[in-house]
């Protein structure tokens, strides 16, 4: 052999080392090895093409379930697909779905389920080639039984900031009742039969004022610092917002976190529930509405990405039956979430209470309530911090009223006007702080 062969050996010798080290890395490394980020159950399967870069998941939107649909206890939706439209408030390379079936009295089998951007705004029909087959565990079916939820794997696709998604879900079984989130503001479509594969909208006659199943989608991102998530009643879920057009007060600061210069990139969930009250429980097992206290586990601090909550509860716990709750009671409680999102190191701006007056269940008691609960509040022995709602919206000839543009008419919830007044309160410099205050 010769000295040049031995060389040209030596390298080929070194070539087939690189390339049995290169294949050992890629093994260990690549899209089929588990995202220890991706908790609350999602496994990521080697089909999925999953993330591979340094980013993190994120809640990019979601809404709390709040009971099973009355009307649905016996057959659910049989053969039917159920088409959610859902508007996210930050974008990713991948997103993952959540399904719950809390509500349900016996398992919810899904035999398909698929995920894509909506053509226009408002419409059942989905962009062309944005949509995909959601799988679990690398399966396209799934079973869910009673009081849980499942985490689809992830699935490639580019969802853009404030972006509008189709989450489509099949049973061929009865399984009732159907756990929803009945004020959605949001139009969503039914159809007849297997049609989560259609990228066509032509199926979906039937229009639904619910969220049905879906509780959740994440985003995986590159450029997202995080969540805010924000727990409240009817004033944040926006019952008196437009429908279909995204202006309820969370929106409106979502916005603003995407479009002011300088704020960080925070994703902004709307936790808020109609009716609901921060010590109360409603009826049923599980109970329906839960309190905000028994629910802050679930729908804040268990969010993908959470960086910081803002608790705008208390007004249903003076204005609703049991009234055998003080304003100290109220005060308590909301304390009580504060301390709970300092133990996972998380900040809590809180809202001030906003008037009511005129509202058939308003009394001078109620308004002294208010009055003491917003008292503790201004006073830094609630919260880390807190914006001051109340201020944002009262009349200033009258400041036990909301001021009149602001008022949808029945003297308790906002008008659209109202509710982007609420959103442009905020100080967007303290949801970029991180460390909790010490009260």
């Amino acid at each position: 052999m010769t000295k040049r062969h031995g060389y040209a050996l030596l390298a080929a010798l070194a070539a087939i080392v690189v390339l049995i080290s290169a294949a050992i890395y890629l093994g260990v490394t690549g899209t089929g090895a588990r995202d220890e980020s991706a908790d609350q159950g999602a496994r990521t399967p080697r089909s999925s093409a999953a993330p591979a870069s340094s980013g993190s998941w994120v809640a990019a939107w979601s809404a709390s379930p709040v009971g099973g649909e009355p009307g649905t206890e016996l057959r659910g939706y049989a053969g039917q697909s159920i088409r959610n439209v859902v508007h996210t408030h930050t974008g990713g390379s991948s997103a993952r779905v959540t399904l719950s079936n809390l509500y349900g009295q016996q398992p919810l089998n899904l035999t398909r389920a698929s995920i894509a951007l909506t053509a226009a705004p408002n419409n059942p029909s989905a962009a062309p080639g944005t949509l995909r087959a959601l799988t679990f565990d690398g399966r396209s079916d799934v079973v869910i039984p009673p009081g849980e939820q499942r985490v689809s794997d992830a699935v490639r696709i580019r969802v853009p900031d404030g972006s509008d998604l189709l989450v489509t879900t099949f049973s061929p079984t009865p399984s009732g009742p159907v756990t929803y989130h009945p004020h959605a503001r949001q139009i969503s479509y039914v159809a007849r039969g297997e049609r989560t594969d259609d990228e066509s909208g032509a199926a979906y006659t039937q229009q639904s004022p619910f969220w049905r199943y879906v509780t959740a989608v994440d985003v995986y991102s590159n450029e997202s610092q995080g969540a805010v998530v924000v727990l409240g009643d009817s004033l944040t879920d926006g019952i008196t917002s437009t429908m279909g057009a995204n202006r309820r007060w969370t929106d409106v600061l979502a916005q603003r976190m995407r479009d002011e210069p300088g704020n960080l990139d925070l994703s902004v969930v709307n936790q808020g529930i109609s009716g609901n009250r921060l010590l109360s429980d409603g009826l049923g097992r599980p109970a329906g509405n839960p309190s905000g206290l028994n629910r802050f586990e679930r729908d804040a601090l268990s969010r993908s990405g959470v960086r910081g909550v803002v608790v705008a509860l208390g007004i249903n716990d003076i204005l609703r039956n049991p009234h055998d709750n003080s304003a100290a009671d109220i005060a308590d409680g909301l304390r009580d979430l504060t301390r709970q999102a300092h133990q996972r190191g998380l900040r809590v701006t809180g809202a001030t209470l906003m008037p009511f007056g005129g509202h058939r269940g308003w009394t001078p008691e109620k308004e002294r309530m208010r009055q003491e609960v917003n008292a503790a509040i201004r006073a830094g022995k609630v919260f880390d911090h807190y914006v001051d709602f109340d201020k944002a919206v009262r009349d200033p000839y009258d400041a036990q009223k909301l001021r009149p543009e602001y008022d949808s008419g029945d003297h308790l919830h906002p008008s659209d006007a109202g509710f982007r007044r609420m959103g442009e309160s905020f100080d967007l410099s303290l949801l970029r702080k991180t460390a909790p205050a010490q009260l």
